[in-house]
């Protein structure tokens, strides 16, 4: 174990209070904040992604928020990449790193680097989100099985944006994603330090907000936005304008669906994206959990505390 610092990694599903959580923790740990959530990092993209306003962040400096333009379909190894070099800055500067996002993915690339994977091919990307649009993510998924089935067992038939990968990884090279495993890149150093805790707060309540949050971005113009960003060039088939929200308006606009239904829809693929974001962190067998709200009393002294218990038991 190097003698630096703990890492805090603050994880769990949508809604459960991640940022405000990180906030508290970054102020008793003379801490800086590194995103780790995958639409957050997106310029002009704000409505529905949570992104914590000034006021939320207290004075504590985040970094890894609204800095990608949205055209660029940036990956999870573009971030691990950046999230490297962010924590080596800060390290520098002898502060603790609290990074805090949703999406495990991104997080486990950069404790396990990917290996050098080839550039998007935007013509085959736009094809493979035709046919997601067309016949649903679980027909790439199927898609996928049949050219690399190791690969599609590892995935959620409905993470199209992994799915869409692996088969731009093998139409790109003729090789199967899941044979290049091996090939990945040397951990970094600080992977050993990295604690990973996830919020995992109750179930019913946390629908409850997602449902109710969903509704204050309809409310709160997310439709317009959408409008002014499709207007200013941005093409639907960009990995900003896939997420949740964002996509089902997209698909309002282009008379696929009505305005009550891309709402409900929205509620739903957020629910189920909650519990997608709780099953991959269950497969991280290091991390420690957390049954409660980030922004419930006590949880960031309870957060250090259990980091504590850690250390003197390793």
């Amino acid at each position: 174990m190097s003698d630096k610092r703990l890492i805090y990694a603050i994880a769990g599903p949508t809604a459960s209070g991640k940022t405000a959580l990180a906030v508290e923790l970054a102020k008793r740990v003379n801490g800086e904040v590194v995103n780790f959530d995958s639409v957050q990092i997106y310029r002009e993209i704000k409505i529905a992604t949570a992104k914590p306003t000034p006021e939320e962040m207290q004075g504590i400096p985040h970094h890894l928020i609204d800095y990608v333009d949205p055209r660029v379909n940036y990956t999870a190894a573009d971030w691990a990449r950046d999230a490297e070099e962010k924590i080596e800055e800060i390290e520098s500067r002898r502060r603790t790193v609290v990074m805090v996002g949703g999406t495990g993915f991104y997080l486990r690339t950069l404790l396990n680097p990917l290996f050098e994977s080839p550039k998007t091919d935007e013509e085959l990307r736009g094809r493979l989100h035709a046919i997601r649009d067309k016949k649903g993510p679980a027909h790439l998924h199927r898609m996928l099985a049949r050219v690399d089935g190791e690969m599609a067992a590892e995935l959620f038939p409905r993470d199209h944006v992994r799915v869409i990968r692996a088969l731009e990884v093998f139409f790109q090279t003729g090789e199967r994603l899941s044979s290049r495993q091996a090939d990945r890149l040397p951990r970094p150093e600080f992977a050993g330090r990295v604690r990973i805790f996830v919020l995992d707060p109750p179930r019913e309540t946390l629908y409850r907000l997602i449902n109710e949050r969903t509704e204050r971005h309809f409310a709160g113009g997310l439709v317009d936005e959408v409008k002014r960003l499709r207007m200013a060039g941005l093409r639907d088939s960009t990995n900003a304008l896939g997420s949740h929200g964002y996509r089902r308006v997209c698909e309002y606009l282009r008379g696929e669906r009505t305005l009550v239904k891309a709402i409900e829809k929205t509620k739903q693929d957020v629910r189920n994206y909650a519990k997608r974001q709780l099953t991959w962190f269950r497969s991280e067998p290091s991390a420690i959990w957390l049954p409660t709200f980030g922004t419930a009393p006590k949880t960031a002294e309870s957060l250090v505390a259990k980091a504590a218990d850690k250390e003197e038991s390793t």
